[in-house]
């Protein structure tokens, strides 16, 4: 229970920052139970392990439009631009953050970040399907409309015949 709990948190903080998953180094630093400015001095102490696919730094912008998301304050919230990490810079602070918390903490982690991958796939596998069900329908709707449209004709053609049509025949009644 209490990893599924834990997962749930995970998954609440991961945000899509440059059409890539993400989380910030704050949210981080709370799961490993560590300060934030802790967590980023580690990081900077082995930056070159982690390049610019790995880990940023927001822009001002996107600083600016995270604190309108997750409404901040300005005097007690965050005041510098957060880094943020990506899934391969999240398994790579594993190899400088050796406590057994923040090894089990990336452990569940990844796992989450394999299940929302997986929903996504799921999704655009579902979507997928719906468009290829769409377009074959759409395809029957235009044959089945043109089925109607040839029978219209077709009835308008006779209906039009029987008009034109003289009577053949003997009729009693005018003999009488």
């Amino acid at each position: 229970m209490a990893d599924i709990i834990l997962q749930e948190k995970i998954r609440n903080k991961i945000l899509l920052i440059r059409e890539q998953r993400v989380m910030l180094d704050r949210d981080l630093a709370e799961f490993y139970g560590v300060e934030t400015k802790v967590l980023n001095q580690a990081v900077k102490r082995n930056i070159e392990r982690f390049p610019g696919d790995f880990m940023f730094q927001l822009t001002e912008d996107e600083f600016k439009n995270l604190r309108s998301q997750i409404v901040t304050s300005n005097s007690g919230g965050q005041r510098y631009r957060p880094y943020v990490f990506t899934e391969m810079g999240i398994a790579m602070l594993s190899s400088i953050l050796r406590s057994k918390k923040a090894i089990q903490i990336n452990i569940a982690i990844m796992r989450v970040f394999v299940m929302v991958s997986r929903i996504i796939n799921s999704s655009q596998d579902l979507a997928e399907k719906i468009n290829e069900l769409e377009n074959k329908y759409n395809k029957h709707d235009k044959n089945i409309k043109d089925i109607f449209s040839a029978l219209h004709i077709l009835l308008k053609n006779k209906e039009e015949e029987g008009l034109n049509k003289k009577e053949i025949g003997f009729n009693y009644e005018e003999e009488k």
